[in-house]
């Protein structure tokens, strides 16, 4: 049975997006949809704890902006960003979005979109449940490639302090030799900056293999939910434009190496979207579904690249092991040894 905590985020809200499309399409006003789901207890059901993806607080707010005619999807954003203290959530690295407002984000944009176009909610809230899974099953699947190569850099970092213990069970005060000498003092300082080194180096290779985009294929997603309502292919373009602008997964604070990613995932996105719009209007075939199989497709490749990058990760993480680790576990756990029983030798002999 899958445990419920385990659940990413963009999993939980797909659920409820799901629900909520499930009342629209039976004809439940919007702004009554979003009252039953706050009211319903949708968010709390297999979990004692709080709920990483902010479902109660998004739920209220919504339903809160359907009761007084205000924009649904801003509200969604502002309470996918808040924190529980009102101030706004970001990752350890203040860069990324937190994991809630990643997975309402694009909730917020497809809300917007569809507003904007006259795009039929049911439909679209149900196309983007759907990609919504497929992004969790993608996430669950990259996090379990991960967990080896994550374990392994963890394990070669104790390495030299196993070291440093197994000359202690032999009976050597290893630890005295290093911090009581001078050649002890300057092993000591050699292998921590060996260690720090190979904890940036492994830590740095790890968060390269983690997949920067939390929604590919979205800007592909939206151009479909706008092209199915029937508008211009240009009134399609900018009003996801501007909703992409508005309810982006990224926060603005991105480094250089996040936005030189985002750069390349948006042109990307645009050169998929033009050669598929340039196909339909050649064919004369809607481009809706299309655009659907496109993004589909763009996940699919996401899904694979970020598992290549995980398999790889777990050879280079021997890079850092025999550079560094294995020299640091020298310096703490054979030098200290040498050196106690030559003291030892000389004292003897004295």
């Amino acid at each position: 049975m899958r445990d419920p905590e385990c659940t990413p985020p963009i999993e939980r809200v797909a659920a409820v997006t799901e629900r909520l499309a499930v009342l629209l399409a039976a004809g439940v006003p919007p702004s009554a949809a979003w009252g039953y789901l706050a009211s319903g207890g949708v968010s709390r059901q297999g979990r004692g704890g709080p709920d990483p993806a902010r479902i109660p607080e998004v739920l209220a707010a919504a339903a809160a902006a359907a009761q007084v005619g205000a924009d649904i999807a801003v509200a969604i954003a502002e309470a996918a960003r808040g924190a529980p203290d009102g101030t706004r959530q970001r990752s350890a690295n203040g860069s990324r979005a937190s994991p809630a407002a990643a997975a309402w984000f694009p909730v917020a944009a497809a809300w917007s979109v569809a507003i904007e176009t006259g795009a039929p909610l049911a439909g679209c809230l149900h196309q983007l449940a759907g990609s919504q899974r497929a992004l969790g099953q993608a996430q669950r699947d990259i996090e379990a490639a991960l967990a080896g190569p994550r374990s392994t850099s963890r394990l070669v970092l104790a390495l030299p302090v196993v070291g440093l213990l197994f000359g202690l069970l032999l009976g050597f005060d290893t630890f005295g030799t290093l911090v009581g000498t001078a050649p002890g003092l300057v092993c000591l300082t050699g292998a921590a900056l060996l260690m720090l080194a190979a904890w940036r180096w492994s830590t740095g290779m790890v968060n390269r293999s983690t997949p920067r985009s939390t929604a590919p294929g979205l800007a592909i997603d939206l151009t479909a939910i706008a092209m199915s309502s029937g508008v211009s292919v240009d009134r399609a373009v900018a009003v996801v434009t501007s909703a992409l602008a508005r309810f982006r997964p990224l926060e603005p604070a991105e480094p250089p190496t996040s936005r030189s990613a985002s750069r390349h995932e948006r042109n990307r996105d645009d050169a998929v979207i033009s050669g598929v719009l340039a196909l339909s209007r050649a064919a004369g075939v809607p481009a809706a579904d299309l655009l659907r199989g496109e993004a589909d497709q763009v996940r699919r490749d996401a899904r694979s690249n970020a598992q290549q990058a995980a398999a790889s990760l777990a050879t280079r993480l021997m890079l850092p092991l025999g550079v560094c680790i294995l020299p640091a576990f020298m310096l703490v756990g054979v030098a200290p040894l040498l050196l106690s029983v030559l003291s030892s030798t000389v004292q003897g002999i004295g």
